[in-house]
């Protein structure tokens, strides 16, 4: 306790005699921080903005279309296109292991009247499970499609919410009715805003959601026009496809082999391509904020050196007084450590006051909301300690290994 009472001592004792030198010293190791801290923070944030704008399209979900075959079958030829109707989603939702949730989609164009206006806009009829599946979150004061408006083939219309803008604007459309196709809608629900990179039939908050059983009565279709399911977990989709592929080829007498009979989109492969990307990126980043450190860690260094050479009589009095050599070691040791950890409480500080101003210039949409998480404050400080020690030791082993009758001599 008394080595360190007198190492902060000594820091104060440097800092009034050495304002410029110590303020240069302290300033290497808070730029290298802020670069380790921000960066690390940017790439975290980054992440997570592009997981989320990926998750819009859905929570890691298949979507399959039915093609034309590309090769002969037990006697069919090639060429034959494959149609899919609602008994063969039944057969696969009673068939089909480790399926979580599966829905038929059909689309279409229709006009949309509500006062003066009229809107083309495009429609999906679909199932009660698409809407976790496609994280089509309703607005509050709303709900999603539910198994009785099935059952009833209710006409009831779910909106996206830039649709509900520019037919309603300010006003709550929940409880409007509207003419779809020429037919009376009750609008149950508009989709919360939510960010959305990619699409396979246009962005949701510009579509329509009506009940598959409505909208095969209304337009008379049978024929779906694509599939979208989940399998109890991410890992159990390429199995579920599988399963699934091989179903729909035994009912449709096609080839289990032929992909263009049944085209396959795992969105799942997307979340892991941006693990390993961000994974490398982080990485990147990560390694230039290290150097940036390193660099004030040997600019440290350089400074504990001249501090040593300054007190090498004074270390020599002390050696011949009776010190001994780790008293000298571990105190130049602390003092290195306490202008790295005050560098870095300060460079923590400024990046935490970035990150937190970060949001107000409107950018994160673009790069995401950066924030120092707890594992980027757990790796920082292990860099911190790891160059203050390798920053002080040299310079504190070279003080030790001072002959005290030769020291006090200089």
């Amino acid at each position: 306790m008394d080595t360190f009472k007198d190492v902060l001592r000594q820091l104060l004792r440097d800092v009034r005699s050495q304002k410029l030198r110590t303020f240069l010293t302290v300033f290497g190791i808070v730029w290298g921080t802020v670069a380790v801290t921000l960066l690390l923070a940017f790439g975290t944030g980054l992440k997570k903005q592009l997981i989320k704008k990926t998750a819009g399209l859905g929570d890691r979900i298949v979507i399959a279309w039915p093609g034309l075959t590309s090769m002969p079958w037990e006697g069919l030829g090639k060429g034959r296109r494959i149609r899919l109707n609602e008994d063969d989603i039944e057969a696969l939702r009673k068939e089909t292991p480790n399926l979580k949730a599966i829905s038929s989609e059909y689309q279409t164009s229709m006009k949309l009247n509500y006062g003066t206006k009229t809107i083309a806009i495009d429609v999906s009829g679909v199932s009660p499970e698409f809407c976790d599946m496609r994280n089509l979150i309703p607005a509050e004061g709303g709900r999603f499609l539910n198994p009785l408006d099935m059952d009833r083939q209710r006409r009831v219309l779910f909106l996206g919410n830039e649709m509900a803008k520019s037919v309603f604007g300010t006003e709550n459309a929940v409880g409007k009715t509207v003419l779809l196709g020429g037919s009376p809608f009750l609008i149950i629900g508009t989709l919360e805003p939510k960010e959305q990179d990619s699409s396979y039939s246009g962005r949701d908050n510009e579509k329509g959601f009506i009940p598959g059983t409505t909208f095969r009565a209304l337009t008379g279709r049978k024929w779906l026009n694509n599939i979208v399911f989940q399998s109890q977990t991410a890992l159990l989709n390429e199995q579920v496809s599988d399963s699934i592929l091989k179903g729909l080829a035994h009912r449709r007498k096609f080839s289990p082999e032929d992909k263009e009979a049944l085209s396959l989109w795992d969105t799942n492969e997307q979340f892991a391509f941006f693990e390993v990307f961000m994974l490398a990126f982080t990485g990147f980043l990560g390694i230039m904020g290290c150097l940036t450190l390193v660099v004030g860690g040997i600019g440290v260094s350089n400074i504990m050196n001249v501090v040593v050479e300054e007190r090498t009589k004074e270390i020599g009095v002390k050696m011949a007084l009776g010190a001994k050599a780790r008293y000298v070691l571990s105190g130049i040791l602390l003092e290195t450590l306490c202008v790295t950890a005050i560098g870095g409480l300060i460079g923590f500080a400024v990046s935490l006051g970035i990150c937190a101003v970060f949001p107000q210039f409107g950018l994160t949409e673009f790069v995401g909301e950066p924030k120092v998480s707890p594992a980027v404050a757990a790796i920082t400080i292990g860099i911190l300690g790891v160059i203050g020690l390798i920053a002080g030791w040299f310079p504190a082993r070279e003080a030790a290994s001072l002959d005290p009758v030769v020291a006090m001599k200089l």
